[in-house]
Protein backbone atom coordinates (compact mmCIF):
# COMPACT_ATOMS: atom_id res chain seq x y z
CA UNK A 1 0.00 0.00 0.00
CA UNK A 2 0.75 3.57 -0.75
CA UNK A 3 1.85 5.72 2.01
CA UNK A 4 2.47 9.53 2.39
CA UNK A 5 5.14 10.89 5.10
CA UNK A 6 5.31 14.56 5.73
CA UNK A 7 8.71 16.29 7.16
CA UNK A 8 10.05 19.65 7.02
CA UNK A 9 13.44 18.30 5.41
CA UNK A 10 13.41 15.45 3.46
CA UNK A 11 17.43 14.24 2.99
CA UNK A 12 17.92 11.90 0.23
CA UNK A 13 21.11 10.12 0.91
CA UNK A 14 22.71 8.78 4.49
CA UNK A 15 26.72 9.15 3.77
CA UNK A 16 28.97 11.74 5.58
CA UNK A 17 27.06 14.38 3.41
CA UNK A 18 23.35 13.75 3.93
CA UNK A 19 24.00 12.81 8.11
CA UNK A 20 26.29 16.01 8.63
CA UNK A 21 23.52 17.95 7.63
CA UNK A 22 20.50 16.52 8.93
CA UNK A 23 22.47 16.37 12.55
CA UNK A 24 22.89 19.71 12.37
CA UNK A 25 18.82 20.72 11.35
CA UNK A 26 17.55 18.08 14.10
CA UNK A 27 17.48 20.61 17.00
CA UNK A 28 14.93 22.38 15.05
CA UNK A 29 13.38 20.70 12.22
CA UNK A 30 12.14 17.73 11.70
CA UNK A 31 14.27 15.48 9.33
CA UNK A 32 13.53 12.40 7.03
CA UNK A 33 16.72 11.05 6.02
CA UNK A 34 16.46 7.94 3.07
CA UNK A 35 19.03 5.46 2.41
CA UNK A 36 18.90 3.52 -0.91
CA UNK A 37 20.14 0.43 1.13
CA UNK A 38 21.22 -0.21 4.63
CA UNK A 39 22.66 2.63 6.36
CA UNK A 40 25.97 1.46 6.39
CA UNK A 41 26.53 0.54 2.60
CA UNK A 42 27.22 3.97 1.05
CA UNK A 43 30.67 5.55 0.18
CA UNK A 44 31.50 6.76 2.59
CA UNK A 45 31.81 3.51 5.22
CA UNK A 46 34.55 2.38 2.33
CA UNK A 47 36.54 5.49 2.51
CA UNK A 48 39.96 4.35 3.64
CA UNK A 49 42.57 7.34 3.56
CA UNK A 50 41.27 9.98 5.14
CA UNK A 51 40.22 13.47 5.87
CA UNK A 52 42.80 16.98 4.51
CA UNK A 53 42.85 19.86 6.89
CA UNK A 54 45.24 22.46 8.24
CA UNK A 55 45.90 21.13 11.66
CA UNK A 56 49.69 21.68 11.76
CA UNK A 57 51.50 24.54 12.61
CA UNK A 58 53.93 23.58 9.87
CA UNK A 59 51.56 24.15 7.60
CA UNK A 60 49.03 26.40 5.92
CA UNK A 61 45.90 27.35 4.43
CA UNK A 62 47.50 29.37 1.72
CA UNK A 63 49.28 25.78 1.37
CA UNK A 64 46.61 23.21 1.44
CA UNK A 65 44.53 25.87 -1.47
CA UNK A 66 47.85 26.32 -3.17
CA UNK A 67 48.06 22.29 -3.71
CA UNK A 68 44.60 21.66 -4.23
CA UNK A 69 44.07 24.41 -7.48
CA UNK A 70 47.44 22.72 -8.85
CA UNK A 71 45.90 19.40 -8.83
CA UNK A 72 42.63 20.59 -10.38
CA UNK A 73 44.69 21.73 -13.42
CA UNK A 74 43.69 25.35 -13.63
CA UNK A 75 40.20 24.16 -13.78
CA UNK A 76 39.07 24.88 -9.63
CA UNK A 77 37.19 27.99 -8.55
CA UNK A 78 39.61 29.23 -6.26
CA UNK A 79 36.56 31.31 -4.02
CA UNK A 80 35.38 27.44 -3.33
CA UNK A 81 38.86 26.22 -2.66
CA UNK A 82 39.21 28.76 -0.29
CA UNK A 83 35.91 28.17 1.53
CA UNK A 84 36.34 24.53 1.95
CA UNK A 85 39.95 24.73 3.43
CA UNK A 86 38.99 27.65 5.50
CA UNK A 87 36.45 25.69 7.37
CA UNK A 88 38.25 22.46 7.33
CA UNK A 89 40.05 22.32 10.92
CA UNK A 90 36.07 23.52 12.57
CA UNK A 91 34.36 20.44 10.12
CA UNK A 92 37.11 18.20 12.13
CA UNK A 93 36.85 19.36 15.54
CA UNK A 94 33.18 18.47 14.90
CA UNK A 95 33.57 15.29 13.88
CA UNK A 96 35.88 14.82 17.45
CA UNK A 97 33.22 16.18 18.86
CA UNK A 98 30.91 13.62 17.83
CA UNK A 99 32.86 10.64 18.64
CA UNK A 100 35.45 10.05 15.32
CA UNK A 101 38.12 8.22 16.82
CA UNK A 102 41.04 9.61 14.87
CA UNK A 103 44.46 7.89 15.04
CA UNK A 104 46.97 9.77 17.24
CA UNK A 105 50.91 9.27 17.47
CA UNK A 106 52.15 6.94 19.37
CA UNK A 107 52.26 7.75 23.40
CA UNK A 108 51.19 11.17 21.97
CA UNK A 109 48.31 13.40 22.31
CA UNK A 110 48.64 14.72 19.40
CA UNK A 111 46.33 13.24 16.13
CA UNK A 112 49.08 11.45 13.60
CA UNK A 113 49.11 12.90 10.05
CA UNK A 114 49.64 11.43 6.77
CA UNK A 115 50.59 12.39 3.41
CA UNK A 116 48.73 11.23 0.21
CA UNK A 117 49.25 12.31 -3.63
CA UNK A 118 49.37 16.01 -4.58
CA UNK A 119 49.78 17.28 -0.51
CA UNK A 120 52.98 19.28 0.22
CA UNK A 121 52.59 18.45 4.01
CA UNK A 122 51.37 15.99 6.33
CA UNK A 123 47.66 17.13 7.04
CA UNK A 124 45.67 13.98 6.22
CA UNK A 125 44.23 13.16 9.39
CA UNK A 126 42.72 9.54 9.99
CA UNK A 127 41.67 6.83 11.66
CA UNK A 128 43.77 3.99 10.76
CA UNK A 129 43.04 2.87 7.31
CA UNK A 130 39.01 2.89 7.87
CA UNK A 131 38.46 6.48 8.26
CA UNK A 132 35.25 6.82 6.19
CA UNK A 133 33.77 3.69 8.52
CA UNK A 134 35.10 5.75 11.85
CA UNK A 135 33.05 8.65 10.57
CA UNK A 136 30.37 7.12 9.58
CA UNK A 137 29.71 5.25 12.68
CA UNK A 138 29.67 7.99 14.40
CA UNK A 139 27.53 10.09 12.36
CA UNK A 140 25.10 7.13 12.71
CA UNK A 141 25.28 6.77 15.93
CA UNK A 142 24.63 10.86 16.70
CA UNK A 143 21.33 10.17 13.96
CA UNK A 144 19.94 7.23 16.28
CA UNK A 145 19.78 9.33 19.35
CA UNK A 146 17.52 12.24 17.58
CA UNK A 147 14.55 12.27 18.09
CA UNK A 148 14.10 14.65 15.18
CA UNK A 149 15.45 12.24 12.75
CA UNK A 150 13.79 9.47 10.77
CA UNK A 151 16.01 7.53 9.33
CA UNK A 152 14.18 5.22 6.10
CA UNK A 153 16.36 2.15 5.18
CA UNK A 154 16.37 0.78 1.84
CA UNK A 155 14.16 3.35 0.28
CA UNK A 156 15.36 4.16 -2.95
CA UNK A 157 14.40 7.90 -4.51
CA UNK A 158 12.68 7.61 -8.13
CA UNK A 159 11.61 11.06 -8.99
CA UNK A 160 11.65 14.35 -7.49
CA UNK A 161 8.15 15.97 -6.56
CA UNK A 162 7.45 19.84 -7.56
CA UNK A 163 4.81 22.55 -7.65
CA UNK A 164 4.00 25.52 -8.75
CA UNK A 165 2.50 28.13 -6.68
CA UNK A 166 0.30 30.96 -7.31
CA UNK A 167 2.06 34.00 -8.51
CA UNK A 168 5.19 32.72 -8.38
CA UNK A 169 6.72 32.28 -11.64
CA UNK A 170 9.32 29.86 -10.83
CA UNK A 171 8.71 25.53 -9.94
CA UNK A 172 9.91 24.49 -6.86
CA UNK A 173 10.87 21.30 -5.18
CA UNK A 174 8.50 19.67 -2.45
CA UNK A 175 9.58 16.07 -2.05
CA UNK A 176 10.23 12.65 -3.86
CA UNK A 177 8.74 9.36 -5.02
CA UNK A 178 10.60 6.60 -3.36
CA UNK A 179 10.54 2.64 -3.40
CA UNK A 180 10.51 1.06 -0.35
CA UNK A 181 12.44 -2.33 -1.01
CA UNK A 182 10.80 -3.77 2.00
CA UNK A 183 7.47 -3.59 0.43
CA UNK A 184 7.93 -3.08 -3.01
CA UNK A 185 5.98 0.01 -3.23
CA UNK A 186 6.38 3.24 -4.11
CA UNK A 187 5.68 5.91 -1.46
CA UNK A 188 5.07 10.17 -0.82
CA UNK A 189 7.99 11.91 0.99
CA UNK A 190 7.17 15.28 1.16
CA UNK A 191 8.76 18.66 2.48
CA UNK A 192 9.41 21.80 2.39
CA UNK A 193 13.06 21.90 1.49
CA UNK A 194 14.88 18.82 -0.26
CA UNK A 195 18.72 17.80 -0.13
CA UNK A 196 20.30 15.17 -2.71
CA UNK A 197 23.18 13.28 -0.75
CA UNK A 198 23.19 10.61 -2.88
CA UNK A 199 27.16 10.44 -3.62
CA UNK A 200 28.86 10.00 -7.15
CA UNK A 201 28.29 7.63 -10.24
CA UNK A 202 31.03 5.59 -10.75
CA UNK A 203 29.16 2.46 -10.95
CA UNK A 204 28.30 3.61 -14.62
CA UNK A 205 31.81 2.22 -15.00
CA UNK A 206 33.11 -1.66 -15.57
CA UNK A 207 35.75 -1.60 -13.30
CA UNK A 208 34.68 0.75 -9.74
CA UNK A 209 36.24 1.13 -6.28
CA UNK A 210 32.72 2.25 -5.70
CA UNK A 211 29.83 0.08 -3.63
CA UNK A 212 26.51 -0.79 -6.22
CA UNK A 213 24.76 2.83 -4.63
CA UNK A 214 27.19 4.57 -7.04
CA UNK A 215 24.44 4.89 -9.53
CA UNK A 216 24.37 8.58 -10.09
CA UNK A 217 20.62 8.98 -9.09
CA UNK A 218 20.88 12.18 -7.62
CA UNK A 219 22.51 13.79 -10.53
CA UNK A 220 20.06 12.35 -13.01
CA UNK A 221 17.07 13.37 -10.63
CA UNK A 222 18.49 17.05 -10.53
CA UNK A 223 18.71 16.85 -13.83
CA UNK A 224 15.27 15.51 -15.06
CA UNK A 225 13.74 18.29 -12.74
CA UNK A 226 15.34 20.96 -15.03
CA UNK A 227 18.75 21.69 -12.82
CA UNK A 228 22.31 22.54 -14.58
CA UNK A 229 25.25 20.15 -14.42
CA UNK A 230 29.05 20.63 -14.86
CA UNK A 231 31.73 18.66 -15.64
CA UNK A 232 30.59 15.34 -15.51
CA UNK A 233 33.78 14.33 -18.03
CA UNK A 234 35.84 14.14 -15.41
CA UNK A 235 36.11 11.14 -13.85
CA UNK A 236 38.78 10.24 -11.32
CA UNK A 237 40.54 6.93 -11.56
CA UNK A 238 41.91 5.50 -8.07
CA UNK A 239 45.46 4.02 -9.44
CA UNK A 240 45.31 1.23 -6.79
CA UNK A 241 42.44 -0.88 -6.67
CA UNK A 242 43.69 -4.56 -5.83
CA UNK A 243 43.19 -7.06 -8.80
CA UNK A 244 41.62 -10.40 -8.14
CA UNK A 245 39.42 -12.62 -9.67
CA UNK A 246 37.19 -12.82 -6.20
CA UNK A 247 38.06 -8.93 -5.00
CA UNK A 248 34.62 -6.90 -6.36
CA UNK A 249 35.62 -3.47 -5.32
CA UNK A 250 38.40 -3.37 -2.77
CA UNK A 251 40.08 0.09 -2.68
CA UNK A 252 44.31 -0.12 -1.80
CA UNK A 253 44.47 3.58 -0.41
CA UNK A 254 46.53 6.25 -1.51
CA UNK A 255 48.38 6.37 2.19
CA UNK A 256 50.13 3.07 1.24
CA UNK A 257 51.98 5.56 -1.03
CA UNK A 258 51.76 8.18 1.12
CA UNK A 259 53.97 6.21 3.27
CA UNK A 260 56.79 4.94 1.12
CA UNK A 261 55.24 2.05 -1.10
CA UNK A 262 56.37 1.95 -4.59
CA UNK A 263 54.65 0.99 -7.49
CA UNK A 264 56.48 -1.88 -9.64
CA UNK A 265 56.23 -3.44 -12.89
CA UNK A 266 56.07 -7.39 -12.87
CA UNK A 267 59.95 -7.56 -13.38
CA UNK A 268 59.78 -5.67 -10.16
CA UNK A 269 61.60 -1.98 -11.61
CA UNK A 270 59.90 1.18 -10.78
CA UNK A 271 58.19 3.23 -13.08
CA UNK A 272 56.77 6.52 -11.81
CA UNK A 273 59.96 8.23 -11.38
CA UNK A 274 59.75 8.25 -15.43
CA UNK A 275 56.33 10.06 -15.70
CA UNK A 276 56.63 12.47 -13.12
CA UNK A 277 59.19 14.05 -10.59
CA UNK A 278 56.93 13.09 -7.52
CA UNK A 279 56.93 9.69 -8.47
CA UNK A 280 54.31 7.83 -6.70
CA UNK A 281 52.95 10.64 -4.72
CA UNK A 282 51.61 12.44 -7.88
CA UNK A 283 48.44 13.31 -8.41
CA UNK A 284 45.86 10.65 -9.19
CA UNK A 285 45.30 11.67 -13.06
CA UNK A 286 48.90 11.07 -13.65
CA UNK A 287 49.59 8.60 -11.39
CA UNK A 288 46.15 6.31 -13.12
CA UNK A 289 47.45 7.34 -16.86
CA UNK A 290 51.12 5.78 -15.71
CA UNK A 291 49.77 2.57 -14.88
CA UNK A 292 47.21 2.32 -17.83
CA UNK A 293 50.05 3.08 -20.42
CA UNK A 294 52.28 0.47 -18.78
CA UNK A 295 49.56 -2.54 -18.32
CA UNK A 296 48.92 -1.31 -22.51
CA UNK A 297 52.44 -0.91 -23.56
CA UNK A 298 53.61 -4.35 -21.95
CA UNK A 299 50.15 -6.12 -22.36
CA UNK A 300 50.37 -7.49 -18.47
CA UNK A 301 46.67 -7.86 -16.31
CA UNK A 302 48.12 -5.35 -13.62
CA UNK A 303 51.13 -3.66 -12.11
CA UNK A 304 52.47 -3.98 -8.15
CA UNK A 305 52.09 -1.60 -5.37
CA UNK A 306 54.97 -2.82 -2.82
CA UNK A 307 55.01 -1.75 0.80
CA UNK A 308 57.11 -4.56 1.97
CA UNK A 309 60.26 -3.28 2.39
CA UNK A 310 58.65 -1.43 5.60
CA UNK A 311 58.10 -3.52 8.93
CA UNK A 312 55.77 -5.85 9.56
CA UNK A 313 54.90 -3.39 12.75
CA UNK A 314 54.79 -0.61 10.99
CA UNK A 315 52.39 -2.31 8.22
CA UNK A 316 50.25 -4.11 10.89
CA UNK A 317 50.15 -0.65 12.77
CA UNK A 318 49.11 1.80 9.53
CA UNK A 319 47.16 -0.47 7.09
CA UNK A 320 44.93 -3.41 9.64
CA UNK A 321 41.99 -3.14 7.22
CA UNK A 322 44.18 -3.28 3.95
CA UNK A 323 46.38 -6.16 5.17
CA UNK A 324 43.35 -8.05 6.78
CA UNK A 325 41.60 -8.44 3.26
CA UNK A 326 44.61 -8.71 1.47
CA UNK A 327 45.74 -11.82 3.64
CA UNK A 328 41.64 -13.22 2.71
CA UNK A 329 42.75 -13.53 -0.62
CA UNK A 330 45.93 -14.85 -0.11
CA UNK A 331 48.23 -11.93 -0.18
CA UNK A 332 51.12 -11.44 2.76
CA UNK A 333 51.53 -7.11 2.21
CA UNK A 334 53.80 -7.62 4.65
CA UNK A 335 56.04 -10.14 2.37
CA UNK A 336 55.19 -9.40 -1.49
CA UNK A 337 53.42 -6.88 -3.67
CA UNK A 338 49.98 -6.22 -3.99
CA UNK A 339 48.59 -6.81 -7.61
CA UNK A 340 46.36 -3.31 -8.32
CA UNK A 341 44.66 -1.81 -11.59
CA UNK A 342 43.00 1.41 -11.82
CA UNK A 343 39.25 2.34 -11.39
CA UNK A 344 36.65 4.51 -11.76
CA UNK A 345 36.63 6.21 -8.06
CA UNK A 346 35.01 9.82 -7.48
CA UNK A 347 32.79 11.91 -9.86
CA UNK A 348 34.16 15.19 -9.80
CA UNK A 349 31.16 17.11 -11.50
CA UNK A 350 27.79 16.91 -10.45
CA UNK A 351 24.92 18.93 -10.12
CA UNK A 352 25.53 22.74 -10.32
CA UNK A 353 25.27 24.43 -6.57
CA UNK A 354 25.83 27.53 -4.99
CA UNK A 355 28.28 28.09 -1.73
CA UNK A 356 25.01 26.79 0.47
CA UNK A 357 24.08 23.72 -1.60
CA UNK A 358 21.45 25.18 -3.24
CA UNK A 359 21.16 24.25 -6.66
CA UNK A 360 18.82 25.91 -9.73
CA UNK A 361 15.57 24.41 -8.30
CA UNK A 362 13.99 26.28 -5.66
CA UNK A 363 14.41 24.48 -2.21
CA UNK A 364 16.32 21.38 -3.80
CA UNK A 365 19.90 21.62 -2.43
CA UNK A 366 22.42 18.86 -3.11
CA UNK A 367 25.89 18.39 -1.20
CA UNK A 368 28.62 16.14 -1.46
CA UNK A 369 29.60 14.19 -4.59
CA UNK A 370 26.29 14.47 -6.33
CA UNK A 371 27.93 18.12 -6.87
CA UNK A 372 29.36 20.75 -8.80
CA UNK A 373 31.25 23.60 -6.35
CA UNK A 374 34.07 23.96 -7.97
CA UNK A 375 36.49 22.98 -5.78
CA UNK A 376 37.79 20.20 -7.59
CA UNK A 377 38.75 21.11 -10.86
CA UNK A 378 39.86 18.68 -13.07
CA UNK A 379 41.03 16.27 -10.57
CA UNK A 380 40.20 15.80 -6.87
CA UNK A 381 43.18 15.56 -4.59
CA UNK A 382 43.31 12.65 -2.29
CA UNK A 383 41.05 12.83 0.89
CA UNK A 384 39.27 16.28 -0.48
CA UNK A 385 36.37 14.47 -0.75
CA UNK A 386 35.12 14.20 3.09
CA UNK A 387 36.08 17.41 3.85
CA UNK A 388 33.61 18.91 0.80
CA UNK A 389 30.69 16.93 2.69
CA UNK A 390 31.19 18.40 5.99
CA UNK A 391 32.03 21.52 4.90
CA UNK A 392 29.41 22.14 2.54
CA UNK A 393 26.58 19.74 4.38
CA UNK A 394 27.55 22.62 8.04
CA UNK A 395 26.76 25.83 5.12
CA UNK A 396 23.48 24.01 3.88
CA UNK A 397 22.11 23.45 7.10
CA UNK A 398 22.67 26.96 7.64
CA UNK A 399 21.31 28.20 4.84
CA UNK A 400 18.02 26.42 5.40
CA UNK A 401 17.93 27.21 9.23
CA UNK A 402 17.53 31.10 7.83
CA UNK A 403 14.82 30.43 5.49
CA UNK A 404 12.85 27.23 6.41
CA UNK A 405 10.07 29.44 8.26
CA UNK A 406 9.42 31.70 5.59
CA UNK A 407 9.16 28.00 3.15
CA UNK A 408 4.80 27.30 3.22
CA UNK A 409 4.04 23.78 3.29
CA UNK A 410 3.79 22.13 0.08
CA UNK A 411 0.40 20.79 -1.79
CA UNK A 412 0.07 17.35 -0.93
CA UNK A 413 1.23 15.42 -3.79
CA UNK A 414 -0.61 12.71 -5.73
CA UNK A 415 0.07 8.85 -5.13
CA UNK A 416 2.49 6.96 -7.68
CA UNK A 417 0.06 5.78 -10.37
CA UNK A 418 0.48 2.57 -11.32
CA UNK A 419 -2.55 1.52 -13.30
CA UNK A 420 -1.18 1.46 -16.12
CA UNK A 421 2.15 -0.81 -15.70
CA UNK A 422 2.37 -4.73 -15.04
CA UNK A 423 4.86 -7.22 -14.07
CA UNK A 424 7.99 -7.62 -16.32
CA UNK A 425 8.82 -11.52 -17.04
CA UNK A 426 12.05 -10.26 -19.30
CA UNK A 427 14.35 -8.33 -16.68
CA UNK A 428 16.92 -9.96 -18.51
CA UNK A 429 16.64 -7.02 -20.58
CA UNK A 430 17.81 -4.96 -17.73
CA UNK A 431 20.69 -6.82 -16.94
CA UNK A 432 22.06 -7.05 -20.24
CA UNK A 433 21.65 -3.35 -20.66
CA UNK A 434 23.51 -2.89 -16.90
CA UNK A 435 26.42 -4.94 -18.40
CA UNK A 436 26.80 -3.20 -22.02
CA UNK A 437 26.41 0.28 -20.45
CA UNK A 438 28.91 -0.06 -17.64
CA UNK A 439 31.47 -2.16 -20.31
CA UNK A 440 31.11 0.44 -23.37
CA UNK A 441 31.36 3.23 -21.04
CA UNK A 442 34.82 1.99 -19.86
CA UNK A 443 36.39 0.95 -23.69
CA UNK A 444 35.16 4.07 -24.88
CA UNK A 445 34.53 6.67 -22.28
CA UNK A 446 37.47 5.73 -19.97
CA UNK A 447 40.87 6.94 -18.95
CA UNK A 448 41.83 7.82 -22.51
CA UNK A 449 39.52 8.99 -25.21
CA UNK A 450 39.24 9.70 -28.33
CA UNK A 451 36.83 11.27 -30.71
CA UNK A 452 35.81 8.49 -32.49
CA UNK A 453 35.46 6.30 -29.31
CA UNK A 454 33.15 9.20 -28.22
CA UNK A 455 31.13 8.94 -31.33
CA UNK A 456 30.66 5.20 -30.54
CA UNK A 457 29.48 5.87 -27.46
CA UNK A 458 26.93 7.75 -28.34
CA UNK A 459 25.45 6.33 -30.73
CA UNK A 460 25.39 3.21 -28.19
CA UNK A 461 23.54 5.37 -25.52
CA UNK A 462 21.18 6.53 -27.61
CA UNK A 463 20.03 3.47 -28.56
CA UNK A 464 19.88 2.19 -24.49
CA UNK A 465 18.04 4.98 -23.51
CA UNK A 466 15.25 4.81 -26.43
CA UNK A 467 15.07 0.73 -24.51
CA UNK A 468 15.06 1.87 -21.30
CA UNK A 469 12.21 4.45 -21.75
CA UNK A 470 9.99 1.93 -23.20
CA UNK A 471 10.73 -0.51 -20.36
CA UNK A 472 10.19 2.44 -17.74
CA UNK A 473 6.85 3.20 -19.29
CA UNK A 474 5.71 -0.58 -19.40
CA UNK A 475 6.69 -2.43 -16.66
CA UNK A 476 6.40 -1.89 -12.79
CA UNK A 477 9.69 -0.78 -11.63
CA UNK A 478 12.45 -2.13 -10.04
CA UNK A 479 15.44 -0.90 -8.02
CA UNK A 480 17.95 -2.09 -11.37
CA UNK A 481 15.14 -0.49 -13.20
CA UNK A 482 15.51 2.70 -11.20
CA UNK A 483 19.37 2.33 -11.13
CA UNK A 484 19.86 1.77 -14.78
CA UNK A 485 17.61 4.72 -16.29
CA UNK A 486 19.89 7.08 -13.85
CA UNK A 487 23.02 5.43 -15.06
CA UNK A 488 22.04 5.74 -18.42
CA UNK A 489 21.47 9.39 -17.80
CA UNK A 490 24.56 10.00 -16.34
CA UNK A 491 26.49 8.51 -19.19
CA UNK A 492 24.92 10.68 -21.40
CA UNK A 493 25.70 13.63 -19.49
CA UNK A 494 29.32 12.60 -19.15
CA UNK A 495 29.55 11.31 -22.97
CA UNK A 496 27.92 14.48 -24.00
CA UNK A 497 30.60 16.75 -21.50
CA UNK A 498 33.32 14.74 -23.00
CA UNK A 499 32.84 15.82 -26.44
CA UNK A 500 32.42 19.32 -25.48
CA UNK A 501 35.86 19.56 -24.37
CA UNK A 502 38.30 19.97 -26.98
CA UNK A 503 41.66 19.36 -24.95
CA UNK A 504 43.31 17.51 -22.41
CA UNK A 505 43.03 18.70 -18.83
CA UNK A 506 43.16 16.90 -15.47
CA UNK A 507 41.29 13.61 -15.67
CA UNK A 508 40.35 13.94 -19.28
CA UNK A 509 42.84 13.06 -21.54
CA UNK A 510 42.52 12.92 -25.32
CA UNK A 511 44.39 11.24 -28.18
CA UNK A 512 42.80 13.92 -30.61
CA UNK A 513 43.23 17.08 -28.37
CA UNK A 514 46.38 16.06 -26.58
CA UNK A 515 47.44 19.94 -25.49
CA UNK A 516 45.80 22.06 -22.71
CA UNK A 517 43.81 24.38 -23.86
CA UNK A 518 44.96 28.00 -22.41
CA UNK A 519 41.24 29.40 -21.36
CA UNK A 520 40.28 26.92 -18.54
CA UNK A 521 36.66 26.51 -19.04
CA UNK A 522 33.84 24.26 -16.88
CA UNK A 523 31.75 22.50 -19.11
CA UNK A 524 27.88 23.58 -18.41
CA UNK A 525 24.98 21.14 -19.40
CA UNK A 526 21.82 23.15 -19.24
CA UNK A 527 18.34 20.90 -19.74
CA UNK A 528 15.50 21.79 -21.80
CA UNK A 529 13.49 22.37 -18.83
CA UNK A 530 15.63 24.13 -17.20
CA UNK A 531 14.36 25.43 -13.68
CA UNK A 532 16.42 28.69 -12.88
CA UNK A 533 14.80 31.89 -13.46
CA UNK A 534 18.12 33.58 -14.80
CA UNK A 535 20.85 32.22 -16.53
CA UNK A 536 24.07 33.52 -15.67
CA UNK A 537 27.58 31.92 -16.12
CA UNK A 538 30.42 33.32 -16.51
CA UNK A 539 33.15 34.13 -18.94
CA UNK A 540 34.96 31.14 -18.17
CA UNK A 541 32.07 28.69 -18.74
CA UNK A 542 31.38 26.38 -21.94
CA UNK A 543 27.53 25.52 -22.33
CA UNK A 544 25.91 23.04 -24.12
CA UNK A 545 22.25 23.19 -24.69
CA UNK A 546 20.00 20.35 -24.55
Amino acid sequence: MNKYYSHDILVIGSGAAGLTLALHLAKYANVAVLSKSALNEGSTWFAQGGIAAVLDDQDSIEAHVADTLIAGAGLCHEDAVRFTVEHSKEAIEWLIDQGVNFTRENGKTDYHLTQEGGHSHRRIIHSADATGQAVHTSLIDQALQQSNIELFEHHLAVNLITQADDGYPRLRCTGAYALNHNDDHIHVFQAKVVVLATGGASKVYLYTSNPDSASGDGIAMAWRAGCRVANMEFNQFHPTCLYHPNAKTFLITEALRGEGAYLKLPNGERFMPRFDERAELAPRDIVARAIDHEIKRLGCKCVYLDISHKSPEFISEHFPTVKARCLEFGIDITKEPIPVVPAAHYTCGGVVVDRNGQTDLEHLYAIGETTFTGLHGANRMASNSLLECIVYARSAAEDILAKLNAIPQPDKSPAWDESRVTDSDEDVVISHNWDELRRFMWDYVGIVRTHKRLERATHRIKLLQKEIAEYYSHYKISGDLIELRNLATVAELIIRSAIERKESRGLHFSLDYPNKSPVARDTVLVPANFAGQNLIISKNRSVAEE
